[in-house]
């Protein structure tokens, strides 16, 4: 195990870079001290024959004036004590950078302008300066940087020339590590009809891709800088076919495909649900067979859609336990935060905290899953000053479940689509976040109200979970026939009140945010109702039943 010391010298006292770099060093492997602030040089110069230390760090952020005359006083020391065999490291600002540097007695500068990434690869003995440095998987990028997080965010600009260019230019910014493709509705439907799409709609949400072409020119765009990872939807159709072409040509880095949803519950498609599960499990399984990670955004799109934490908490399980079950190996669990928008933040912690407890029951020799955080898109106002905030505070609380990658939203989505610079931006406002956190913060993890609502929510999934079972007793596994999946929806055992009118669904859930928490609520009777009342009214009353599964 290699030790570092390290203190800053002069009259300098700041010293949270120092402790920063040190906990880095530490999740490294290194055995770490800090020796303290405003540490004279005769003061270091013991430490360090006490020590014995492999790399002894200083810094100094003052004015550079007086800089000069501590190095030479330091140069001198080390000649006389004969410590050159030790790696001299310094931290600074630029302008003290520079004298620094003109002293030659460094192995290693860092002047504040550095990223997270770099200074890593430091401390592993790497550089990174080209694509054989970066991890070229999701998996090896994400064990690569853990506990930071990759950062995610998705392109899809009306033009195909400017999503390219776009990505170029992200990519030699080196601030994020998977870019998500967002490809227009019609290339998500009718990338494989491309007679039936309605061409006043090209370029609507996403960039326009018509040809294997127009991936690989995506791709090879992203062959620069820090050399991201590029991952895409599903598509609503053809979904094994788009699977084979997103693998062919930008190497996808993981798939991303819901459970129930993309077809007429949603109106994104016109497949019945049923097919469309049966559809999307075998897409997880050719994924699964392939060893490619993949993600089954499910539970947001319930929450989205007003449906309570319980269904939120319930089928965020029932998505990872049909990905296991279609032999996923490693899955990667979306936790969205903010929705819906007026969630306390106390209340959204519990949330993700039930969600990750009961994913993380199905972890065994063959499945594992990884955290993936990010903001809700509708909590981002139109104000672009205050989005900015809302950024950056989304992305403090997600830190406390600990994510292997964080999903940035960028802060303009609520004004206009995200355009490079606007990516870039967000990006750096998140990495700001992350390093603060690695100081320090307060667990909220461990507060009581979090801990009593975490388990409220895990008994009220697990009661919609039975449910399901019960009406699907015959199936050899209700959790994965889309029959039983399929009847749930209709009888309102998985509902939400924005399908009110879907004759894909029963939509006829109330629900009500009570102290920062969203419940079911009977409007009649004017009070929140329990899981286990809700689902007992479903399953005991056959006219309620018949009405909805008409």
């Amino acid at each position: 195990m290699k030790k570092i010391i390290a203190a800053s010298i002069g009259k300098c006292v700041h010293v949270a870079g120092i402790i920063n770099f040190l906990s880095l060093a530490e999740k490294e492997g290194y055995e770490t001290q800090f020796l303290g602030a405003a540490m004279s040089i005769d003061k270091l110069i013991d430490a360090i024959k006490e020590e014995k230390p492999d790399f002894v760090g200083i810094s100094y952020r003052l004015t550079p004036e007086p800089l000069k005359s501590v190095i030479d006083e330091l140069k001198q020391a080390i000649k006389i004590n004969n410590l050159q065999n030790i790696k001299w490291i310094f931290g600074g600002t630029e302008p003290t950078a520079e004298v620094a540097q003109k002293s030659g007695i460094f192995y290693k500068i860092f002047n504040g302008m550095e990223d997270v990434d770099d200074v890593i690869a430091f401390l592993k003995g790497r550089k990174l300066s080209g694509v054989e440095n970066y991890p070229r998987d999701l998996i090896s990028r994400i064990k690569y940087k853990y506990p930071y997080p990759i950062l995610r965010h998705h392109l899809g600009l009306p033009s195909l020339y400017e999503t390219v260019e776009s990505v170029k230019q992200i990519a030699e910014a080196k601030v994020l590590d998977v870019i998500s493709v967002a490809p227009d509705q019609n290339a998500q439907e009718y990338f494989f009809e491309q007679d039936k799409m309605d061409h006043r709609l090209d370029g609507a949400g996403g960039v326009p891709l018509r040809s294997k072409d127009d991936f690989i020119k995506l791709y090879e765009a992203a062959q620069r800088g820090n050399y991201p990872l590029l991952r895409c939807y599903s598509g609503t159709s053809n979904l094994i076919p788009f699977a084979q072409v997103l693998q062919e040509t930008i190497k996808n880095a993981w798939c991303a495909v819901p459970l129930c949803w993309y077809n007429v519950l949603d109106k994104r498609g016109h497949r019945p649900v049923r097919e469309a599960i049966y559809e999307n499990q075998k897409v997880m399984k050719w994924h699964g067979d392939r060893n490619i990670p993949v993600e089954v955004n499910e539970s947001h799109h319930w929450s989205l859609r007003d449906a309570h934490d319980a269904i939120g908490v319930a089928t965020a399980f029932l998505a990872a336990y049909n990905a296991k079950k279609m032999g996923v190996k490693d899955y990667i669990a979306q936790y969205m935060f903010n929705v819906p928008p007026s969630i306390s933040p106390k209340m959204d912690i519990a949330k993700m905290l039930a969600k990750i407890e009961m994913i993380e029951s199905l972890h065994d020799d063959n499945f594992t899953t990884y955290r993936q955080a990010r903001a809700g898109l509708a909590s981002l106002p139109g104000d672009l000053y205050q989005a900015k905030g809302q950024l950056a505070s989304s992305a403090y609380l997600s830190m406390a479940i600990k994510p292997h990658i964080y999903h940035v939203v960028g802060y303009c989505e609520a004004h206009h689509a995200a355009k490079a610079e606007d990516i870039i931006e967000s990006c750096k406002i998140v990495r700001g976040v992350i390093r603060n956190t690695f100081l320090g913060t307060v667990d909220i993890t461990k507060d009581a109200e979090v801990e009593r609502r975490k388990a409220e929510l895990i008994e009220e999934a697990n009661i919609i979970l039975d449910a399901i079972k019960t009406i699907g007793y015959k199936a050899e596994d209700p959790l994965t026939d889309p029959d039983t999946i399929d009847k749930a929806i209709k009888m309102g055992i998985l509902d939400a009140p924005h399908l009110i009118g879907n004759e894909a669904a029963c939509g006829k859930l109330v629900t009500r945010m009570v102290n920062g928490a969203l419940y079911a609520y009977d409007p009649k009777e004017k009070r929140i109702l329990t899981e286990k009342e809700r689902i007992e009214r479903i399953l005991n009353s056959d006219s309620e039943v018949s009405i909805c599964c008409s």
